[in-house]
């Protein structure tokens, strides 16, 4: 087994120099081949390319993450329930390991309970902000709609309540394949109607990356259409704003981003799982698709190599379109939400931090 593992690892570097020589020996013959492919209006086409992990402005934790393996599970195509519940598992187990270290690392204590009948968790940091006290955060996490159940939600509300130093309930909304669509939203915005009795919404923000990014915007239209009071910042990481293969990116990136990889994987299964035969354009499962008129204040983050790079890059110019405050960090070669993989990077206290500090902007006190 040794042998063989060696032998792909000799082969699959010899594909790398010889791509990278190609790359850069033969440029005045690629140039002129370059220009006559794209002599006429209309798509672009490129050669075969090698990406380096950039070292400028990247942390060592980054930079391993940016170059590691594409997860085993990228091309998974489960047929059944059993199956989709298997790879779950499969999922879950290595997360699970890590979030009793990294609540004692950051210092964050975590509760279960129920509210409005939904399993959310809340988490309070030791550190916590006095000028925080009458203030609340409510995270949605990611997981394409089929993962981040349980505990496994929890890193990015961790990172949160720790850096910004802010009490936040996080949400274990029901998914597929037990759950489809509106499901999640509806556990989602139960939480929230609760909530709001309690504390004041302008004391309140939302926040989660992908998934939860996009359902963070849902939440905002759902909000507006039943008339309950919306948050006074929201947070919506790379958004899966549009659930269908719209968006630059996911051409640009495909192959590139080695966290999602490409659309036409597992994750356009769980699209349509999720989905259960809705219209993919209705905007509370492609809330780029919504009025974004009336929004609160939104941070929106994601990295040059993110396959959702144009999901939210469309989500920051809509909002801006529409009159509202928006800002948009990028990160220098990240895949999908990579600025929430790692408690060590300088660039997840940052991301993070820079969330708490524009939320401390926004909510009232």
């Amino acid at each position: 087994m040794k042998s063989r593992i060696d032998f792909l690892a000799m082969l699959l570097a010899g594909f790398t120099a010889i791509a990278v020589q190609a790359q850069t020996a033969g440029y005045s013959e690629t140039a002129p081949a370059q220009a006559a492919a794209n002599s006429r209006a209309g798509a672009r086409h490129s050669p075969a390319h090698v990406s380096p992990v950039p070292t400028n402005e990247v942390s060592p934790q980054i930079q391993a993450l940016i170059g590691a393996p594409y997860p085993s599970f990228f091309n998974a195509a489960p047929k059944d329930t059993a199956s989709w519940k298997e790879l779950i598992s499969q999922w879950t187990a290595p997360v699970i390991a890590v979030i009793p270290a990294l609540k004692e690392k950051l210092g964050v204590d975590v509760e279960t309970t129920k509210i409005a009948g939904v399993k959310v968790f809340i988490l309070t940091p030791k550190n916590f902000h006095s000028s925080n006290k009458d203030r609340l955060l409510m995270h949605l996490h990611g997981g394409a709609y089929v993962f981040g159940a349980g505990e496994t939600a929890l890193p990015e509300a961790i990172f949160l309540a720790s850096f910004g130093g802010y009490k936040v309930v996080s949400v274990d909304y029901r998914m597929p394949p037990d759950f489809p669509y509106p499901a999640a939203m509806d556990d989602a915005m139960a939480v929230w109607k609760e909530l709001i009795k309690t504390n004041k919404p302008t004391n309140m923000a939302v926040f989660g990356a992908s998934t939860g990014g996009a359902m963070t915007l849902a939440l905002v239209h759902r909000a507006k259409a039943e008339k309950v009071p919306l948050p006074a910042a929201i947070a919506p990481g790379t958004p899966w704003a549009d659930i269908a293969k719209i968006g630059d990116t996911y051409e640009t990136n495909e192959w590139i981003d080695n966290v999602i990889v490409t659309w036409d994987g597992m994750v356009s299964k769980a699209a349509l799982l999720y989905a259960a035969g809705h219209d993919l354009k209705d905007p509370q499962l492609s809330p780029i698709y919504g009025d974004f008129s009336g929004f609160p204040p939104a941070i929106l983050t994601t990295g040059t190599r993110d396959l959702f790079l144009s999901n939210t890059v469309r989500t920051h110019r809509k909002l801006r379109r529409a009159g509202v405050v928006a800002d948009l960090n990028v990160y220098e070669g990240q895949s999908h939400a990579q600025y929430g993989f790692s408690s060590g990077a300088p660039e997840t206290k940052e991301a993070f931090t820079d969330i708490a500090k524009f939320f401390d902007r926004y909510l009232g006190r």
